[in-house]
Formats: structure tokens, sequence, C-alpha cells
């Protein structure tokens, strides 16, 4: 006998319940995020109630509701700290013994052993049975039907079968974790200083998920730097743009610039006035751009153009404010979060960006203001500025 049921994906919000009276443009940001990502997908009936969102087949569609695929797409959306795969029914208590079992029958057609326990939110207070009870009958049904494979443990089992009472009824076991933080959008925009390094996509994934909108920008400097790291380059933009959504990169010319720079800069202060000319360059994008802050990779004292004076000798130079998510990261810990969103494989692939071209053998690590004025006294610096914003090619990826 087929038993009716409505397969339904719930998704859970975690921070975005504390907008208070912003709230609801989070929410809207959110299942605007979805729709987009699904938007290949076909269409789906997407909306809030209470702290969760509900994705389903709308009424008029006979089409599959292809629930895998949408969690695969959704798990990179930010704004939701997990989400399910649901049944929905009719909120009748012969219906829902019949659907546990159909459920459980599922879970145990693997033929192994599995732990379990249920676990009953009932909403409906007007249910016949309370939650101790409900728990207690389905678990003695599970154990009858399976007595080799199913065992109770209340503390960690491998099945949490959960069933919340509600209006309907919903039945599930699955719980995906989500990235959290804020839906892309409704903080702003930024633009994050891109190479082909370990750190900077992981910088522009984590100010995505405080709700950014992404530009990037990256300064090649061909012959010195070939078309493999461009392309390496693009392909760590594309990766972040699974996060944060469409994002231009800007690809500046930098090859004149730099050659300049080598001319004219003493070769202990190149690193930091090479960052500076950069940090000039996205400034002024920037403003052409509309974008109110600048994201860098930077971990403080990491490398010799990462100390708190030559950090300060890099802002003094931008107008807005300069976002570092990793400054106070351990090494390892970029590595790790690199290695799960999938940017460390290509982050590593040997072709070196502009940042290790004519780089000096002994740095100056602290240097001051005074320093770098010296350092610059003979570069036109508006005309190089100028030069690199003339020089720049857009890819929206």
């Amino acid at each position: 006998m087929k038993i009716d049921y409505q397969e339904l994906i719930l998704v859970r919000l975690g921070e975005i319940t504390l907008k208070g009276l912003n709230r609801r443009r989070f929410e809207a940001r959110l299942i605007q995020n979805m729709r987009y990502r699904l938007r290949d997908l076909g269409k789906f009936k997407i909306y809030q109630d209470q702290s969760r969102v509900y994705i389903e087949k709308r009424p008029q569609d006979e089409i599959e509701f292809p629930t895998r695929e949408i969690l695969k797409r959704i798990k990179e959306v930010f704004g939701y700290t997990s989400a399910s795969p649901v049944r929905r029914f009719s909120n009748d208590k012969d219906l829902l013994y019949e659907q546990v079992k159909a459920y459980v029958a599922q879970l145990f057609s693997d033929g192994k052993r599995h732990t379990f326990k249920f676990e009953t939110r009932r909403v409906d207070k007007k249910f016949p049975l309370n939650s101790y009870e409900l728990n207690s009958d389905l678990g003695a049904l599970v154990l009858e039907r399976y007595p080799d494979q199913a065992t109770v443990d209340v503390h960690q089992p491998e099945l949490l079968i959960q069933i919340e009472i509600r209006k309907d009824i919903y039945l599930y076991h699955e719980i995906q974790p989500a990235y959290s933080g804020l839906p892309v959008g409704t903080s702003g925009k930024g633009m994050l200083l891109l190479s082909g390094g370990i750190d900077s996509p992981v910088a522009g994934f984590q100010m995505a998920s405080r709700g950014l909108l992404l530009e990037s920008i990256y300064f090649h400097t061909f012959p010195y730097t070939g078309d493999q790291v461009k392309q390496k380059v693009i392909d760590l933009a594309t990766r972040i743009s699974d996060f944060s959504g469409k994002m231009p990169l800007h690809i500046v010319d930098f090859t004149e610039i730099q050659l300049e720079l080598n001319e004219y800069v003493p070769p202990e202060m190149m690193t930091i006035v090479m960052r500076r000319m950069m940090m000039r360059i996205a400034d002024k994008l920037a403003d052409q751009k509309k974008i109110n802050c600048i994201i860098t990779g930077e971990s403080l004292g990491q490398v010799a153009s990462q100390t708190v004076d030559a950090l300060r000798a890099t802002n003094i130079v931008v107008n807005r404010p300069v976002f570092r998510p990793l400054i106070s990261n351990d090494k390892n810990d970029t590595i790790n979060l690199a290695r799960e969103i999938g940017t460390y494989e290509t982050s590593i692939l040997p072709y070196e960006d502009c940042c290790t071209v004519f780089v000096a053998k002994h740095p100056k690590i602290n240097p001051s203001l005074a320093d770098c004025e010296f350092a610059e006294q003979d570069l036109d610096i508006p005309d190089l500025v100028k030069q690199g914003l003339n020089n720049i090619e857009t890819i929206i990826i």
C-alpha cells in the first residue's frame, strides 16, 4: 500500500533570528540566494515559517523532487545552520505509525545493525500521546520488527529519528550541517586582493560568510608570471564564487609598474612599496565600483610584509576599511579551512605569482612611514596608479 507523504527540505535558521526588525530582509535575501542556486533545477516553493525555511515542490508540478541535488546546492549558501530532507504528512496517529514503519524499513534495508533513538517534539498538545509515550511505543515497534538489527542507544545513536507534531507531522533523521553566517548581499560589497596562494581565497570565503558580495583584483606580471598562474587564480575565483555568487575578477597588468618599482625602490623596501601600490590601485578601483572595504589574506607576523608596522604602512594609503579575517590564524588552521572549502589543492600548484617576483632576500620588517616615503620619492605614484587602472582585464566569474 502506498502511503502518501510530501517530501521537502527543512532549513534551520541561526544568526538571522537575532536580527530583530531587520530579520525579514535577511530571510528574503537567503531565499533569493537559494532560488539563484536552484534556478536550473526548476521552480520550487521556498518560504519562511518561524525560524525555518522550507523548500518543496510546487503543487502544480509533476516533476520528481530532486532532494539530493538541492541539498548539495544549498550547502554552499551562507545564512542557515543545517538542513534536513523531511517527510510531511497529515496529523493523524495511525498514519504516523504507518509512516514510521515504512521509513524505518528503508533505514534498515541494508541488513546491518544500527543503534537508534526516537526524539519527538509535540507542538500540537492535542495529539493523543505525549512525547515520552510516543518515543517508547515507536522504539518498541522497531525492536519488534528488527530484533537482529536494532539496538536502542539514548546517548549517541547512529540513527536519531526525529518527529515534529505540528499542524502536520514531520519525520526525518538526516541533518546536513551548513556554514552558517549571513546571506551574501546583506552586508554590502568588498574588494578581495586575490593571489594564487592559500590565504586570500580563504579570506574571501570568510568575508562572504559575513554577507559581503565580492569583487576580486589580481596583479599579473607577465611574462615573469605566466598564463598558468593566471588560470590558477581564475580557478580559485571560480571556487570562491560557488559560495559568494557572481564575482567580477579584475586582472591588473602589473609588469611595467613592478619593473619601475624594481628600478627606483631600495631592495629592502620593495615588498612593502609593492603592497602599498597594490592597495592604492585596489582602493581607486573600489571607488569606481562603489565598494566600501578591501579584503586581504594577511596574518600577523606570517611574512615580512605582515608585521604591525608593515600593515600600518599599507593601511595608510587607502580610504576605506581593510578587513583581514585571517589576522590571528595559525597557518595550519587556514590550511585546514582551505582543504575544507576546496581551494587548497589549487593554491599549492607550483606557479608563482607577482608577490614572489623581485623580492629582496632581506626585506625591511618594521618599516616606518618615513621609510616608505623615502623609498617612493622617485616614483610618480598617481601616474602608476592610473597606469594600473587603465590596464585591467575583467572576467565575470
